[in-house]
């Protein structure tokens, strides 16, 4: 059907034609229109906003920008020195040719180049391609393998290995082409001078990478000295000084395009070097201690031990030497020890597992500060002081009878000998035990006879808490083991935590030893007999003291009564040569004991060492006693299950010598000679001539003021140092 359209008359006078087509033209324009408008709306936007950017806010965006193209690197530092008396180094710092992987341009390769180019890397310098490709993995990630991965940032070069050879490390940067991301550079690592040929490793401790909980704990309290490629002192004085050594890093900023890989160098902020640490170690005295120690030790396993008849096992031994008037460590030696080098560039398993095997003794425990062992006759001082402060004076007398019986058991004096009524000078000078089995089977007697009474009176327990016995000294090392008093409070505790097991095994059939003390045990392991008391008294049964607790006992004889908690730091110096802390001696106690009675100790001690029935002055003929007034005693403590260890403990005016072998015989038939040999050291004694005409040998007294830093960066002995026979 046609269509049809109307005209009609519009008030203008206009004749008009509407229809479909006319309408929908209109509307066709009218939304034209609307686009157009929102199109240009959104133009004036967009450069509106452009302008805004780049005009009026181009100059912070530029300043962001440039700051996401740019990358820390953390600049590792070198370590601070750590240094003897006199200056000598005993750790320093060495050049080490390292290689490093860059992790950002190594992630552009495809697989196949990557394994090509690690493959290279391990045959180049000698090392399992596995290890290499399990130090780049960063920390955290699913495929990490705990103590190989890579701790630092992604933007790090990653270290793959350490110390190897100027040739190999020159190959790598001529033949660059075929090691692309690898780079290969000098770091500062830790190197032993060996003064003297010293090994001193459980002083001086030892490094390890820092650990994730350390860098968390680094990052809550701001310690901005710290960063995933530290490393950390993990012992010894490394780590007891870890904050000042350290030193602060550097950071070195690169910049790196939109795919991270590093274009260019933007700058370097320095780092600083760590601290000197000034020690009061002789590095003189302790290559001669470390020797005695070692040779005391050999000659020991080729003598026979009339008990066993074998030879002795001679297992461990430490020497410990102090100032008597400060509680500084001239020496400090134990055996058996280890190389501190093994830790540079990091350990190996076999190694790690070597320093803990207890077939290879340990190697990782120092016995100076660590070893616990029952301190045998050289208790008897520390006895005697509290016998005389508890109702005995000096002129009591006692029997020093071959045996002395408690209940049914007859405890034996040494050799069975026999001395008639004696004193206690007589009685340290010979190391009488049945002497001193007399004196705790008294006062047990007295206050200690009702064995539910845990907290009875013991005037010998109390004088060895006075001393510092059953607890830490304070020296400035980690790790020092506390000892043991082994008085009622402790066999109670003991009994508690041991009953059940020994009351099973007691049920067991079996006459041997162990079922019949399990029975035994089971029963009144609680109570604290008389048995206990008396050997108590002589420095056997369940008590241990470490060398470095019973020096410092001794020690306090030699200086009047003083409790000086030891120390091994003398002072921290900067790289500069300033001084930044000086550690002075510490007093932990001063002991209320009488002049007169620690002067009677003395000299009974004196006798030990000079007279002939002295049980050290066999060792001691033609000492020079006039010019260096040695006290001594000497104890063999009895292990069950092991041989007697050896113990001498001595001291001077100026110092205190003590040295223990463990399963090593008699104190001064082991340790006699060895004794000897360090006085003559440090007095600088030839024969029985004292050379006080050499008086500049180090160590004769040791020097009052630091060693000199000189601008060069070298250091000297100290100044001005006293010495023997320069007043």
């Amino acid at each position: 059907m046609a269509s049809t359209s109307t005209s009609r008359l519009e008030p203008s006078g206009f004749l008009t034609r509407s229809g479909p087509k006319v309408r929908t033209h209109v509307r066709g324009r009218l939304r034209l229109g609307v686009i157009q408008v929102l199109v240009l709306t959104l133009f004036l936007t967009l450069f509106g906003r452009l302008w805004y950017l780049q005009v009026f806010s181009g100059d912070d965006y530029q300043a962001k920008a440039a700051d996401q193209s740019i990358r820390d690197i953390v600049v590792q530092p070198a370590r601070g020195l750590i240094v003897d008396d006199m200056g000598r180094p005993l750790v320093a710092n060495r050049t080490s040719w390292v290689v490093t992987v860059d992790r950002t341009l190594l992630g552009r390769m495809d697989d196949a180049v990557q394994e090509r180019l690690l493959r290279r890397i391990a045959r180049s310098v000698d090392r399992p391609y596995q290890a290499i490709r399990e130090s780049l993995v960063l920390c955290g990630a699913p495929d990490a393998k705990a103590g190989r991965c890579w701790n630092g940032s992604p933007y790090q070069p990653v270290p793959v290995a350490k110390d190897i050879e100027q040739q190999t490390a020159l190959m790598i940067m001529e033949q660059n082409e075929d090691f692309p991301a690898v780079i290969v550079e000098s770091q500062s690592v830790r190197s032993y001078p060996t003064p003297f040929g010293i090994n001193a490793a459980h002083l001086l401790g030892y490094l390890s990478p820092v650990t994730e909980d350390e860098l968390d704990h680094a990052e809550e309290t701001d310690d901005a000295s710290l960063h995933g490629g530290s490393v950390v002192g993990r012992a010894g004085l490394e780590k007891q000084y870890d904050e000042y050594l350290r030193g602060f890093p550097g950071y070195k900023q690169v910049t790196v395009d939109s795919m991270g890989r590093v274009v260019g160098d933007s700058g370097e902020i320095e780092g600083r070097v760590g601290d000197t640490l000034v020690t009061s170690i002789d590095a003189r005295v302790q290559s001669v201690v470390e020797r005695q120690l070692a040779q005391t030790i050999q000659n020991a396993r080729g003598e026979i031990d009339t008990v066993t008849g074998r030879p002795y096992v001679a297992d461990s031994g430490a020497v410990v030497v102090l100032e008597a008037q400060t509680g500084r460590v001239v020496a400090m030696a134990s055996q058996p020890t280890y190389d501190p080098k093994v830790w540079v560039g990091g350990i190996g398993k076999e190694q790690l597992d070597r320093l803990y095997s207890e077939e290879a003794g340990t190697p990782l425990l120092s016995r100076a500060t660590q070893g616990q062992f029952a301190p045998g006759s050289t208790w008897k001082p520390f006895m005697t002081v509290g016998a005389l402060q508890n109702g005995y004076s000096q002129s009591t007398a006692l029997p020093c009878s071959s045996g002395f019986q408690v209940g049914n058991r007859v405890f034996k004096n040494m050799e069975s000998a026999s001395h008639g009524y004696i004193g206690f000078a007589k009685a340290l000078e010979v190391s009488c035990n049945t002497f001193f089995y007399r004196i705790g089977y008294d006062f047990w007697q007295k206050f200690g006879s009702d064995v539910d009474d845990v907290d009875a009176k013991d005037p010998l327990v109390e004088i060895a808490q006075v001393f510092g016995f059953g607890k830490e000294t304070g020296l400035d090392l980690p790790g020092e083991a506390t000892g043991r008093i082994a008085d009622r409070q402790w066999k109670r505790d003991y009994y508690e935590s041991m009953k059940d097991y020994y009351c099973k095994v007691g049920k067991e059939d079996g006459s041997d030893f162990l079922h019949r003390f399990a029975r035994e045990f089971c029963v009144e392991g609680f109570a604290y007999r008389a048995g206990d008391a008396v050997n108590f008294a002589i420095g056997q049964g369940d008590t241990v003291v470490t060398p470095l607790q019973l020096a410092r006992g001794y020690a306090a004889f030699a200086n009047g009564g003083t409790l000086y908690e030891p120390r091994v730091g003398k002072a921290i110096v900067s790289p500069e040569g300033e001084l930044v802390r000086e550690i002075e001696p510490t007093v932990q106690a001063e002991l209320d004991i009488s002049e007169s009675d620690l002067e009677y100790i003395d000299e009974a001690l004196l006798g030990v060492a000079r007279n002939p029935q002295g049980t050290m002055n066999w060792r001691l003929q033609g000492f020079p006693f006039d010019d260096v007034r040695i006290r001594a005693k000497t104890g063999s403590a009895e292990v069950y299950g092991k041989q007697s260890t050896s113990w001498v403990a001595s001291y001077t005016e100026d110092y205190v010598v003590v040295m223990m072998v463990s399963q090593g015989g008699t104190g001064s038939g082991t340790s006699g000679p060895a004794i000897r040999k360090i006085y003559e050291a440090l007095y600088g004694i030839k024969g029985e001539q004292v050379r006080t005409a050499l008086a500049a040998i180090p160590g004769v007294v040791p020097p009052k003021k630091l060693p000199v830093f000189a601008d060069d960066g070298s250091i000297l002995p100290p100044a001005t140092s006293p010495r023997k026979g320069d007043q």
